[in-house]
């Protein structure tokens, strides 16, 4: 009875020993004293009591690590990465599970590896760039960063999911200088700028000068013609007039100065009614007149013979 008793516990611990439950998103790696036997997936599975193994459970599922690092620019300018990477196990195939479960000693290892990798690549990379362009080159650093790791990380096993470098920052003394340098040439920019605002305010009231220049003068030369007409007409019509007194006093037998003396009076009234208050000087003697009357005549008479 006892020795039945001692059967059914054999039998049960054997039953349950040989139970084994893989979770959603791993997978268990086997091995036979020591050697690799199979992959377990998700769900119920069985293994051999004292014979198989459960050398590894592997998650299939992606993971990510945060990274802090420092890397010196080609001009030696120390600057401080701040980086996110995501990777996960690249597929299910058996090949991949073995690398994964016996690349590495532990996970820790392959921690270490992949964390320094990707600092020596990044510190490789901006060590043959200057501090100026560093902050223009973040995605130029993902893609060759990415490149580079997963080609080693498949050999892992892994594949790379994504890469993020959150911050990029230099010391504090170059950061300082680097500001000094933005404002500098932000003060530079707005003075150029305010320079050229400047030069085109000249430059189109110059031109608006000039074009008020040109129409005034266009103006003024067509009120000149307009002018010189004017008088030209002006003058004809006199001698028009003149001619035409000139022969009514001959055909009336009279003195033709007498139209003289008429124009030299109505100029004197004029003068007066026009001066606005002026005073004008006319000699009014006898002589003066007579005078007068003899520069008209002969003036009158140079047109006559003309």
């Amino acid at each position: 009875m006892a020795f039945l008793v001692i059967i059914v516990l054999l039998l049960l611990i054997t039953g349950a020993l040989s139970l084994v439950i893989v979770n959603q998103g791993t997978v268990a790696v086997v091995t036979v004293f020591g050697k690799y036997q199979r992959v377990m997936t998700p769900g119920l599975n069985f293994k051999i009591p004292f014979v198989e193994f459960i050398f590894r459970r592997i998650s299939i599922q992606s993971r990510s690590i945060e990274l802090e690092f420092q890397a010196i620019t080609a001009d030696q300018a120390n600057v401080n990465f701040k980086a996110m990477l995501v990777y996960a196990v690249m597929n299910q195939e058996e090949e991949t599970i073995k690398n994964v479960a016996f690349k590495f000693m532990d996970e820790r290892s392959f921690m270490q590896a992949l964390i320094r990798t990707i600092e020596g690549t990044i510190r490789a990379l901006v060590a043959t760039k200057k501090q100026a362009e560093v902050l223009g080159l973040r995605s130029e650093i993902v893609v060759q960063v990415k490149e580079h790791i997963d080609n080693t990380l498949e050999t892992w096993g892994y594949h790379l999911i994504d890469l993020q470098l959150n911050d990029i920052a230099f010391d504090e003394a170059i950061m300082r200088s680097m500001a000094q340098i933005v404002a500098s040439n932000n003060l530079k920019a707005a003075a150029e700028n305010e320079g050229q605002a400047l030069l085109i305010t000249k430059t189109k009231g110059a031109e608006a000068d000039g074009n008020a220049i040109r129409i005034a003068a266009e103006a003024e030369k067509v009120a000149a013609q307009l002018r010189g007409q004017g008088v030209a007409l002006f003058r004809e019509e006199v001698a028009k007039g003149m001619a035409e007194s000139a022969k009514v006093m001959k055909d009336n037998q009279l003195d033709a100065s007498l139209i003289l003396f008429s124009m030299w009076t109505e100029a004197v009234k004029h003068f007066a009614e026009q001066g606005q208050g002026n005073v004008i000087f006319l000699d009014g003697s006898t002589e003066g007149m007579e005078k007068t009357m003899k520069q008209l005549m002969g003036i009158q008479q140079m047109k006559e013979m003309k």
